[in-house]
């Protein structure tokens, strides 16, 4: 089939949602040509997956889209914490967590912070941004089949609208279509975990006086749990859009159509508690919350990303930002293999490095939902939440003991009981304000589509770095860090010095991956550094 493809591409992305979108924005900063096709007719109508985790918002940072995200975000700039009661209006308010970063401990580990932005509002920013910059994205396509062979990926393709067929050739196909992914299934690839944990109907309705009813009161999201009408309401624009998550028990037969609009408004106001608030419903979607994993991500040249690779509880919103994260790790290394700087068996390495973050992320989001009580979850009387299920040091604190690193400790627990960010290897790397010919970034801002040496000044790190990029062909920047204004990089009056924050002697070096986690270190000075870093790299990249 391969020579009669109608079209060819290195890479094929099925799923068109969030992380398949993510996907493509990362494939096109690396420059990589690609085409994208989603059976539905175009972004998600819905306003749902809307919580950003920093190390998300770091990822859309340095691929230039944050400022349009927050932008599309401002209605909800201004929301914070989990409440829970009986009744909103009338009732006792308990804050489950009051601020998501109350002591402001977040700036000290990154130049940006959480951001709530549903996905009806998300998915069009990157469409547009992947558009472009080259990005072939075709809505209202569907994939209808796919074969692989020693070389490529030939897969069919149907047009909804018209119902002409694309045959289309590609290196590889990477999979973001959701849950019930039929190229997972077709792959036979098969999933662990606590399967279907609770079912819940996301009804959107609009409300004229809601928003004076809760006066200056702002939430991310309120569990409402009076027996008999309990449910979630989660605001979409803090003035007339809401949402209310409504639990379902189909195991007890309860269908969708059970939904009636009668129900959903009825339901609503007891929920909240005002018996005559003004309620307009304008759709609703079921949703279920799971906890599973897949056992493989990838077989062949085809790799699952986010749902298609798990599924995890809402609480914490782990699922997306796991998605996405699976993207841009396995974007780079598709890169670099294309791009001819690595060796096929690096891609080995994205399901090293991610199936175990998927398992131990899912395990914390199931524990959250837990101990929140999540409306319509029972969970087993031993769920809990255990060492480790802090959301910020389960969103940005996991590390890879074991894939494209060398010198990890593959001992060392994926999600660590505290935070910790110090350079060591297999961990992102740590944030530093530093002045870039008078720019003022941050050292993340570095990390996206290149490996990066970081060095002190006098050192003869870069010159080796020089080298060794000649010498392999590889995408390798190097850059002297210090306070002296010779530094490539000058640190603010008053910094602690880079290697410091690294936990190097001033004369050693850290070697950061496109993707910003710390991939190889040196504790002080090389007696071959060129030959040293040549060979960390040759490793890392598996070029042998």
């Amino acid at each position: 089939m391969e020579e009669h493809a109608d079209v060819r591409v290195p890479v094929l992305v099925v799923g068109g949602s969030l992380v398949g979108l993510s996907t493509s924005l990362f494939l096109s900063r690396h420059g990589i040509r690609h085409m994208v096709v989603e059976k539905h007719a175009g972004t998600s109508v819905h306003p749902r997956g809307r919580g950003i985790n920093a190390r998300t918002m770091e990822l859309f940072r340095t691929a230039g889209v944050e400022p349009a995200i927050r932008e599309e975000a401002s209605a909800l700039e201004a929301n914070q914490g989990i409440l829970q009661t009986e009744a909103l209006v009338g009732g006792e308010h308990k804050w489950l967590i009051k601020a998501v970063d109350p002591s402001g401990a977040l700036a000290r580990f990154s130049p940006t912070g959480w951001c709530l932005c549903s996905q009806n509002n998300i998915e069009p920013v990157l469409a547009a941004h992947s558009r472009a910059q080259g990005a072939d994205v075709r809505f209202a396509t569907e994939l209808m089949s796919f074969d692989q062979d020693a070389t490529g990926v030939t897969a069919l393709v149907k047009d909804r609208e018209t119902g002409e067929h694309t045959t289309v050739r590609a290196d590889f196909l990477i999979a973001a279509d959701g849950p019930r992914s039929p190229v997972r299934e077709a792959l036979g690839i098969r999933q662990t975990g606590n399967g279907e944990l609770f079912h819940n109907v996301s009804i959107v309705f609009r409300s004229e006086h809601l928003a004076e009813a809760l006066g200056d009161l702002r939430f991310i999201v309120c569990y409402l749990m009076r027996p008999g009408a309990d449910g979630a309401l989660l605001p979409v624009d803090n003035e007339t859009q809401w949402v209310f998550h409504a639990p379902w028990h189909p195991e007890t037969g309860e269908t969708l159509e059970d939904f009636t609009e009668e129900r959903c408004v009825t339901q609503i106001r007891e929920a909240i508690g005002l018996p005559d608030l003004d309620v307009e419903i304008g759709g609703k979607a079921p949703w279920h919350a799971a906890e599973r994993v897949a056992e493989q991500y990838s077989v062949g040249r085809v790799f699952v990303v986010g749902d298609a690779a798990h599924e995890m509880c809402p609480t914490g919103a782990f699922g997306s930002n796991t998605g996405i994260q699976d993207a841009h790790n396995l974007a780079w290394k598709i890169a670099a293999v294309l791009n001819g700087s690595a060796g096929p068996r690096l891609l080995d390495s994205y399901e090293e490095e991610r199936l175990p973050v998927a398992r131990a992320t899912s395990e914390r989001a199931s524990a959250r939902s837990a101990e929140h009580s999540h409306p319509g979850y029972v969970p087993p009387p031993t769920m809990g939440g255990g060492p480790g299920s802090g959301v910020l040091t389960t969103a940005m604190g996991y590390c890879y003991p074991q894939g494209a690193v060398l010198g990890g400790d593959p001992t060392r627990p994926v999600i660590p009981e505290e935070m910790r960010l110090k350079g060591d290897v297999g961990t992102r790397a740590p944030h530093m304000w530093l002045s870039q010919a008078g720019r003022r970034i941050s050292s993340l801002d570095l990390y996206e589509t290149s490996f990066v040496l970081l060095s002190s000044p006098g050192t003869p790190w870069q010159d080796a770095a020089r080298q060794v990029a000649r010498e392999l062909g590889a995408h390798l920047d190097a850059y002297t860090v210090g306070a002296a204004p010779d530094a490539d990089l000058v640190q603010p009056d008053g910094a602690p010095h880079w290697a410091q924050l690294h936990e190097l002697p001033a004369d050693g070096a850290v070697l950061v991956r496109p993707d910003g986690f710390v991939a190889w270190r040196c504790e002080g000075p090389a007696g071959d550094p060129r030959g040293e870093l040549a060979d960390a790299m040759t490793r890392l990249l598996r070029r042998s």
